[in-house]
């Protein structure tokens, strides 16, 4: 098929989904993208507008924005109206039906998810449908994003991740004496369920009347509809992007009131954050006020529980790291908090796994242990490592001379470990090995260019080095049970 065949799209056929070219399409809806920001940079908001609308028709974009809701995490997931697009030709026909006059959404699915406290997390889940027609509009509002959005920002954002942020906290605390020693601990109450409508519609610059719809779609409950009138649904594809903007020009704010030797710095994930400054009285007399009152305009409101300013020789925990200076060094670690998640997680499995495989075992294992380890491999972490690997050998262990309580401890040994890598003492059935987190190296993270643009041209040769010198190392997503 040609590359026009596969961008204009063959007339009439349903089933040609497998035989796009999808590196040709991309290509096509990132040279649009590339010029978006050119238009922004230039100032020119209205060819901004004409472009992001061009995209928003444009055929490989609409193929781009189906193909996102099928392979993503939630592709199984379906709205109120129960349809999964899992074939080839409800692909093609929705890609079709994208962007069309009279669009309007159908109310979300009110679900719940666990917290780590024991709470629960309410989630919107629209339709597959209107997954695809949010996946559409953020292809045309993600440049925009990315070329407004605050430096200190590392959260919902190509490119960045956890590491970037904590490498951030580091460089704005490691000196001897010359960094900041307090730190305001920001925490948004229920950020994406307060975030005002108003707001919303006036500054993200998308297609306003499906913006105004998403919000005001209200979602059904028990089989009874109710009204949203604040917030966006966390469910919803657009949502990260329209709250990272609600949340960006804080550190705009911060820079024009307070100046150098303040020590005024913010390090910013999403709606999680921190802002170092250079004494307690600064933070909460200057710095707390000017975040309440940039909130109050988004309708949002910090957390008086969970903020706090705490001093760097007692430490915090942010994005599961614990970061503190112990006589003068900043040293960054595994939250304890979240040391005690991964011996629950193993120990959940085997407790679960009483009466499975030794194979079977490992093999739910080992997904966890090493997600959790290269999530943690770029800091402080190489005797924590060992610690939790002694404890997973326990719990092993205790796995397997409850399985044959009256066999000695030596033929339990010769019948689950064996010897690899110079340890005697390796969980095994001989196909397959526990992996233990002692084995990952330690790395440090390089942390991520400030201004680098994921869309911009004058960009490009910077993420390729930057994407050949990770190869191998890429930072690693927390693992969902650990974040949830």
């Amino acid at each position: 098929m040609s590359t026009f065949g596969v961008i204009e799209g063959p007339q009439g056929v349903t089933d040609a989904w497998s035989g796009l070219d999808w590196n040709a399409v991309q290509r096509h809806v990132r040279r649009l993208q590339a010029r978006i920001v050119k238009a922004l940079k230039a100032g020119n908001w209205h060819r901004v507008r004409c472009l992001q609308r061009l995209l928003a028709r444009s055929w490989a974009a609409k193929l781009l924005a189906v193909k996102r809701v099928c392979s993503n995490r939630g592709k199984r997931t379906a709205g109120v109206d129960g349809v999964i697009l899992d074939t080839p030709a409800q692909q093609w026909r929705q890609a079709q039906a994208l962007n069309a006059k009279g669009y309007r959404p159908q109310p979300l699915r009110r679900i719940y998810i666990p917290k780590k406290n024991g709470k629960r997390r309410a989630l919107g889940i629209p339709t597959q449908a209107d997954r695809a027609e949010q996946a559409l509009e953020q292809l045309a509002l993600d440049p925009v994003s990315e070329t407004l959005a605050d430096p200190c920002s590392y959260g919902f954002r190509q490119g960045r991740s956890t590491q970037d942020a904590i490498e951030a906290c580091f460089n704005a605390l490691s000196r001897r004496n010359d960094s900041a020693e307090w730190i305001l601990e920001g925490d948004i109450r229920a950020c994406f369920d307060t975030l005002s409508h108003r707001w919303l519609i006036e500054h993200i610059p998308t297609h306003t009347g499906k913006l105004r719809a998403w919000l005001n779609a209200g979602y059904m409950e028990k089989g009874a509809f109710q009204l949203t009138t604040e917030g966006t649904p966390q469910g919803g594809i657009l949502s990260p992007t329209a709250a990272n903007m609600a949340l960006d020009g804080l550190e705009r704010a911060l820079k024009a009131r307070f100046r150098r030797h303040h020590k005024v710095h913010l390090v910013r994930y999403a709606d999680d954050f921190i802002i170092t400054g250079v004494c307690a009285a600064l933070l909460a007399d200057e710095v707390q006020p000017l975040v309440e009152q940039f909130l109050m305009e988004r309708g949002l409101t910090l957390s008086r529980e969970k903020t706090q300013i705490v001093h760097i020789e007692t430490g915090f925990d942010f994005l599961g790291f614990n970061v503190r200076k112990y006589h003068g060094k900043l040293l960054i670690k595994p939250a304890p908090s979240s040391i005690a998640a991964v011996k629950d997680k193993v120990r959940q499995i085997l407790k679960t796994g009483a009466s499975q495989s030794q194979g079977l075992v490992i093999q739910r294992l080992n997904p966890v242990i090493r997600g959790w380890a290269n999530y943690y491999r770029h800091v402080v972490s190489k005797k924590v490592f060992g610690d939790i690997d002694s404890a997973i050998w326990r719990l092993t262990w205790n796995w397997a001379t409850r399985r044959h309580p009256r066999k000695s401890p030596a033929w339990v040994k010769d019948r689950y470990y064996g010897c690899r890598d110079g340890s005697a003492w390796v969980f095994t059935d001989g196909s397959a090995s526990l992996f233990r987190m002692s084995t990952l190296p330690i790395q440090r993270h390089v942390k991520i260019r400030r201004d680098a643009n994921p869309y911009d041209p004058q960009h490009a040769d910077y993420f390729v080095e930057r994407r050949r010198r990770q190869r191998g190392t890429t930072p690693t997503a927390a693992p969902t049970w650990l974040i949830v």
